[in-house]
C-alpha cells in the first residue's frame, strides 16, 4: 500500500513526523497472562508518577497539546488519546484487558506518550493519505459517536477517513480476526529520524513476539513523504 503525508499537515508542522508498521500474518487473541500483568504493573507504577507529574506537564503530551492548537484544535475540548489514556491513569480507572493488539497498542501509547491507533488492513481500499480535516471530515467513531475531525490529523483511504490521534474509527478496527494491520504512530516531531526508526523497531518486535508475524516499518516526513509498504 502506497501512503503520504499531506501538505496540509507539513505546512502546518515542518517537522511532522509519522511512524508506520505494517503487519503480516499475526495471529490477534487474548493478551497472555505475562503482559497482561507487565500491562497491570505499568499503569501502577504510572498513577505514582502522575502525582508528582501531571498528566499535561508529561513531554509527550505537552507536545502534542501544543501541535493540536498549531492545527487549530482546542486540546482542551478534544483530546489526543495518548492524553486520554493518561488520565484514566491518573484516575486510577486502569485499562481493561481487551485483546493482544489493542492492549499492545495502547501499552505503546502510554510508554512513548504518543497517540498511536492499529488498523485491519482488509478494510482499506486504496492508497493511503494523512491529513489535516476540514469541517466535512468525520466517520463512526468507536465510541459510538459521530467524530468530527475538522483540524485534526486523520488517515483516510479511497473509501474516506478510518483513523485520526483522537478517536478511531469502527471501520477499522483490529478484532481477533485480523491477519494484517497497520500501525501508525503520530512521533513527537522533535524526535531525530534514527530514533523514530529505533522506536518502531522496538514496538514492531514486541508487537510480532506476542502476535507472531512479520513486519516492515518506515517513517514519513517532510524529507520522505511517501512510502510503500
Amino acid at each position: 500500500m502506497n501512503i503520504s503525508l499531506d501538505t496540509s499537515l507539513l505546512e502546518k508542522v515542518p517537522a511532522m513526523k509519522i511512524g508506520l508498521i505494517h503487519y503480516t500474518k499475526i495471529t490477534v487473541s487474548d493478551s497472555p497472562q505475562m503482559i497482561k500483568g507487565r500491562i497491570q504493573l505499568y499503569q501502577e507504577n504510572l498513577f505514582f508518577e502522575l502525582q508528582d507529574t501531571p498528566v499535561t506537564e508529561r513531554p509527550g503530551i505537552q507536545e502534542w497539546r501544543s501541535l493540536w492548537k498549531a492545527f487549530g484544535a482546542d486540546p482542551n475540548r478534544y483530546r489526543h488519546s495518548a492524553e486520554s489514556l493518561l488520565r484514566r491513569i491518573a484516575k486510577q480507572q486502569y485499562l481493561v484487558p481487551f485483546h493482544s493488539a489493542v492492549d499492545i497498542n495502547n501499552f505503546f501509547s502510554l510508554q512513548y506518550e504518543v497517540p498511536i491507533g492499529i488498523y485491519d488492513t482488509v478494510h482499506l481500499e486504496g492508497d493511503i493519505t494523512i491529513a489535516l480535516g476540514t469541517e466535512n471530515t468525520s466517520y463512526d467513531g468507536l465510541n459510538g459517536r459521530s467524530i468530527s475531525l475538522k483540524n485534526i490529523p486523520h488517515s483516510k483511504d479511497a473509501i474516506g477517513p478510518f483513523g485520526s490521534p483522537y478517536v478511531d474509527s469502527i471501520r477499522t478496527a483490529v478484532s481477533e480476526n485480523t491477519t494484517d494491520a497497520l500501525h501508525i504512530f503520530y512521533l513527537r516531531p522533535s524526535i531525530e529520524e534514527a530514533e523514530a526508526r529505533q522506536l518502531l523497531t522496538s514496538s514492531g518486535k514486541m508487537f510480532t513476539q506476542v502476535n507472531g508475524g512479520d513486519f516492515e516499518l518506515a517513517v514519513l516526513s517532510a524529507a520522505e513523504p511517501t512510502t510503500s509498504l
